[in-house]
C-alpha cells in the first residue's frame, strides 16, 4: 500500500512540474531537487533495466539492490551535497552497418544509471511541453513507427516532392558541452541537477584499460543523453523550423526527427534547395555540421509526374521507394534497408556462432525472441518479402552453426525440415496493424 502512496504522489508531483512548465513557458526552474527523495530514487530504481551490461565497477542490480535503500538514502546524501562522482563510462562498440564499422556506445554503472533516470524523471515532465509534435525519438507516447507513418503520409498527400535526407556528423561525440549546459539552463536553473548534468558531461570514458576525459559530447548509452540529444536538437533544429523556416516557405514541407536523425519533405524543389544552403550555417552556430556524403536532396517525384525514375532514400532502418499497387498504381513503400539488413543478420549470425552449443530448446527460445523483435519493428505493410527473407537467413544461419557443433553429428537440410519445422518451428512473420500518424501535415 506504501508503495502505491509512493508512486501516486511521484506521479502527482510529476503532474504539478507539467503543469508549471505548461503555464509558465518562459519560466526557469531554480527548486526541482526538493522533489529528488527516496521515494523519487526508488521509483528510479524500479523504472531502471536491470539485466543490462556493468559498468566500470562490475555491479549489477541483483547485488546493488541487496541493500537497496542503505544505497539510496547514501546515493541521494552524495547527490545533493555535491560529493556525488560521476564514474567513468565503459565503452564497447557494436556494428553499425555490415562492414568493419563500429559505433561506441557508453556504459554507466547501475548507480549512475539510476540516479540519471532520476534526473530524467525530473526534467522529462518539463521539456515535453516545450517539444514540438515533429519530434519523435526516445519521447514517451511516440516512436520510429510514427516517425515512418508521417513521411509516408506527407509524401503521400504531397504527391511525391523532394526530401532533404540529413545527417549530422557525429553528433554525440562532437556536441558542444557548454551548448548543452546553456540550452538546459533556459529551463532548468537548479544547481543540484546541473551540476550533475556537468558530472556526466565531464565524466571519463574507459576503454581497454585507459581513461580519457573528451571535452565534446555526450556517450551513446546513457540514461540521460536521449533526453539531452532532444533538448538540445530542439533549441537547434526543431523550433527554428518552426518559427522561422516553415513560415518562409512558398510549398507544404514536412520535417520528421527521430534523436538525431531527421528528414524533410518538400513539396518544391525550391524551398528545399534554400533550407539546404542554410542548414549547414544554423549548425555551426552550434558547433555542429552536417557530413558532406551523407546529406543530400532525393528527388521523390511521383513517377507519373517526373522525367526519370524517382530515387529512394534511406531513414529509420527503411528503404523509401514509389512501387506499384495491386490496381496498378503508385504508392510509397517501405521496406528493410539493405545496411539494417545485413547488420541484424551478422549479429544473429555472431550470437548462433557463440551459443552453437546450447540445449537446443534454448537456441531455438533466444531466436525467438529475436526474430519476434525484428517482426514487432520491420513488419509494416509491404515489407513482407524482406521479413520471409530474414526468417529464411536466420534459419541457415541456424543450421550452419549447428552442424559444426560436433564432427560426429551432422545436421542436415532435410533433418531440419523433418524434425526442426516440426519440433521447433521459428516464429513466421508478423505484420503489424496499420496505425494512424500521430501528428497532422
Amino acid at each position: 500500500m506504501s508503495r502505491m502512496l509512493d508512486l501516486g504522489s511521484i506521479s502527482t508531483r510529476q503532474g504539478r512540474i507539467a503543469e508549471l512548465a505548461e503555464k509558465n513557458p518562459q519560466m526557469s526552474f531554480t527548486s526541482l531537487n526538493q522533489h529528488l527523495d527516496e521515494a523519487w530514487l526508488k521509483e528510479a530504481h524500479r523504472l531502471t533495466r536491470k539485466d543490462g551490461a556493468v559498468g566500470v565497477d562490475g555491479q549489477t542490480a541483483k547485488s546493488y539492490g541487496r541493500a537497496l535503500e542503505e544505497n539510496l538514502c547514501e546515493l541521494l546524501e552524495r547527490a545533493k551535497s555535491g560529493r556525488y562522482r560521476a564514474p567513468a563510462v565503459r565503452r564497447v562498440h557494436i556494428p553499425k552497418g555490415s562492414g568493419s564499422q563500429t559505433r561506441p556506445i557508453g556504459i554507466p554503472t547501475f548507480e549512475d544509471k539510476v540516479l540519471q533516470r532520476a534526473v530524467v524523471m525530473l526534467l522529462e515532465p518539463i521539456f515535453e511541453h516545450d517539444f514540438e509534435d515533429l519530434s519523435y525519438g526516445f519521447r514517451p507516447g511516440r516512436s520510429a513507427q510514427d516517425a515512418l507513418d508521417v513521411v509516408r503520409k506527407a509524401l503521400m498527400e504531397m504527391g511525391g516532392g523532394w526530401v532533404l535526407d540529413a545527417d549530422i556528423q557525429g553528433f554525440f561525440s562532437s556536441l558542444p558541452h557548454v551548448v548543452v549546459r546553456e540550452t538546459v539552463k533556459q529551463r532548468v536553473r537548479d544547481g543540484v541537477v546541473l551540476r550533475l548534468i556537468g558530472k556526466w558531461l565531464k565524466a571519463g570514458v574507459s576503454e581497454e584499460g585507459a581513461t580519457s576525459y573528451p571535452k565534446e559530447g555526450t556517450p551513446q548509452g546513457g540514461v540521460i543523453s536521449p533526453l539531452l540529444s532532444n533538448i538540445v536538437l530542439h533549441e537547434v533544429l526543431d523550433s527554428w523550423w518552426t518559427a522561422q523556416v516553415s513560415p518562409r516557405l512558398t510549398g507544404r514541407a514536412v520535417l520528421v526527427r527521430y534523436a538525431d536523425d531527421f528528414a524533410v519533405v518538400f513539396e518544391n524543389k525550391a524551398d528545399a534547395e534554400r533550407v539546404l544552403r542554410v542548414l549547414p550555417k544554423r549548425l555551426a552556430k552550434y558547433g555542429l555540421t552536417l557530413h558532406p556524403e551523407k546529406t543530400r536532396l532525393v528527388d521523390m517525384t511521383h513517377p507519373w509526374k517526373g522525367d526519370g525514375k524517382p530515387e529512394t532514400f534511406d531513414f529509420l532502418g527503411f528503404t523509401h521507394f514509389w512501387g506499384k499497387t495491386r490496381r496498378g498504381g503508385f504508392a510509397i513503400k517501405q521496406k528493410t534497408s539493405r545496411k539494417r539488413f545485413a547488420r541484424s543478420l551478422k549479429a544473429i549470425g555472431q550470437w548462433c556462432r557463440n551459443n552453437r552449443h546450447d540445449p537446443m530448446w534454448k537456441q531455438h527460445r533466444e531466436l525467438s525472441r529475436k526474430l519476434r523483435g525484428h517482426y514487432a519493428y520491420f513488419g509494416r505493410r509491404g515489407n513482407r518479402r524482406a521479413l520471409d527473407r530474414f526468417l529464411r537467413e536466420v534459419q541457415r544461419h541456424w543450421v550452419y552453426w549447428l552442424r559444426r557443433r560436433s564432427q560426429r553429428t551432422r545436421v542436415t537440410w532435410n533433418w531440419v525440415n523433418e524434425w526442426l519445422a516440426k519440433k521447433l518451428p521459428l516464429p513466421q512473420p508478423k505484420m503489424r496493424p496499420i496505425r494512424r500518424p500521430a501528428a497532422n501535415l
